[in-house]
């Protein structure tokens, strides 16, 4: 049987059995949403007998730019948080692909939603995990008739733990419509994201994403695909994208740590295209996922290689 979780998190300061990562029923985060988290993934070579961690480094700046954008401060520097993750990761030895989750927040059992003079308490733990969501079968879309929530109510470029009652609540539509994923709208009526995904269009060969003045989480994964386009001279824009040119897209799909690079067959049960996977996202795809294995050995400085039995 695979095993839900790995051994060992990091927790108060320290590398701990996992059952010992345990905060109390009053924790202010638990009940307000008063934090923020990141996801990392790491994936195994089976030919190699190794593992990597994907973008590290950046997924430490961006865990640094959270608590700079809540205006709270964290216990660590990005380079403690790169050295805690990685080593946290060795100690669990995996020889699976997996998932990291940073985890700020605040940690007293304060009443009330506060953030003033405040310092989070940092957490880490690491859990097996394939394909969050079917990279290969095309998924099956709907638009949202909840909204993505504007940078003007929360600072949306941190992955602040309370905005995401917003992609419950897109997901759940989802679901209980019978679609994989969803799509949210913007407060200008233009595409933002999906619940937990950046989104990307391709038309007429132009690969097309969401601007971040679209209320988007900048995505690390986002940033990937966008400079492995420009690598392969595929035409790139930044712009607001509307309704009318998802449905009239040549190909479309979504991109994130969990999702990685997924295709969209359908939106609103309206056929993508012919309903394939389109040339140019089946070579961004196939190019993400050779690198982050580490079976294209281009871009070296994204991999920190694990060291494992």
């Amino acid at each position: 049987m695979t095993k839900q979780f790995f051994d060992y998190a990091f927790f108060k300061g320290k590398i701990v059995p996992i059952e010992q990562a345990n905060v109390p029923i009053m924790t202010n985060a638990l009940q307000y949403g008063t934090g923020f988290f990141g996801g990392i993934r790491t994936y195994y070579n089976a030919d190699d007998k190794a593992a990597y961690i994907f973008r590290l480094k950046d997924h430490c700046a961006r865990f640094v730019n959270s608590a700079k954008l809540l205006e709270v401060s964290l216990p660590y520097s990005a380079e403690e948080l790169f050295d805690i993750i990685k080593n946290l990761a060795e100690k669990n030895n995996p020889n699976t692909d997996a998932y990291l989750r940073p985890f700020a927040y605040v940690g007293n059992t304060a009443l009330g939603p506060n953030l003033v003079n405040t310092t989070m308490d940092f957490a880490l733990y690491m859990i097996p995990l394939k394909n969050y969501i079917p990279v290969h079968k095309g998924l099956s879309v709907c638009i949202s008739k909840w909204q993505r929530i504007p940078k003007e109510a929360i600072p949306v470029r941190a992955k602040a733990s309370g905005i995401y009652i917003n992609s419950a609540l897109a997901r759940k539509e989802a679901s209980d419509g019978g679609f994989d994923e969803a799509i949210l709208l913007g407060a200008k009526g233009n595409v933002s994201e999906g619940s937990a995904e950046n989104i990307f269009i391709v038309k007429d060969n132009v690969l097309i994403t969401p601007s971040l003045s679209e209320d988007i989480l900048e995505g690390i994964t986002r940033r990937t695909i966008m400079e492995l386009a420009k690598e392969m001279d595929i035409a790139l824009q930044e712009k607001p994208i509307s309704r009318e040119e998802l449905f009239n897209a040549d190909e479309v799909f979504m991109t994130g740590t969990g999702c990685q690079v997924a295709w969209v067959k359908s939106i609103d049960k309206h056929m993508i295209a012919n309903g394939k996977i389109g040339p140019i996202t089946r070579k961004l795809q196939q190019k993400y996922f050779n690198i982050v294995r580490g079976i294209d050995k281009d871009h070296i400085s994204w991999r920190t290689k694990l060291i494992i039995d």
